[in-house]
């Protein structure tokens, strides 16, 4: 299934993820993926159908439990661009 839609979620939908849309959107430039979607939130709002890919911190990675594993990005460190496109590059395709 291609990626169409990527979901970056915090505890509040503000801070961190907001921050890794930001990252997410360069590193798809720098993959030349531009048809993809992204978009920041809570972590209440993670849930499968919601978006085809979730990005969430280490520390949040019990809020996406009800996700399929494969539809999952779990950063490390949120502001390490190069961790970012390791992970999210392979889901792409």
């Amino acid at each position: 299934m291609a990626v169409k839609k990527i979901m970056c979620a915090c505890g509040s939908g503000l801070g961190s993820s907001l921050m890794v849309e930001m990252n997410i959107n360069d590193v798809l430039k720098k993959l030349g993926k531009s048809d993809i979607q992204v978009v920041h939130t809570t972590t209440s709002d993670v849930k499968p159908g919601a978006a085809d890919l979730f990005v969430v911190g280490r520390d949040l990675a019990d809020f996406v439990k009800g996700v399929p594993e494969e539809d999952v990005v779990v950063l490390n460190n949120i502001i390490d661009k190069g961790e970012l496109e390791q992970k999210l590059a392979p889901k792409l395709g």
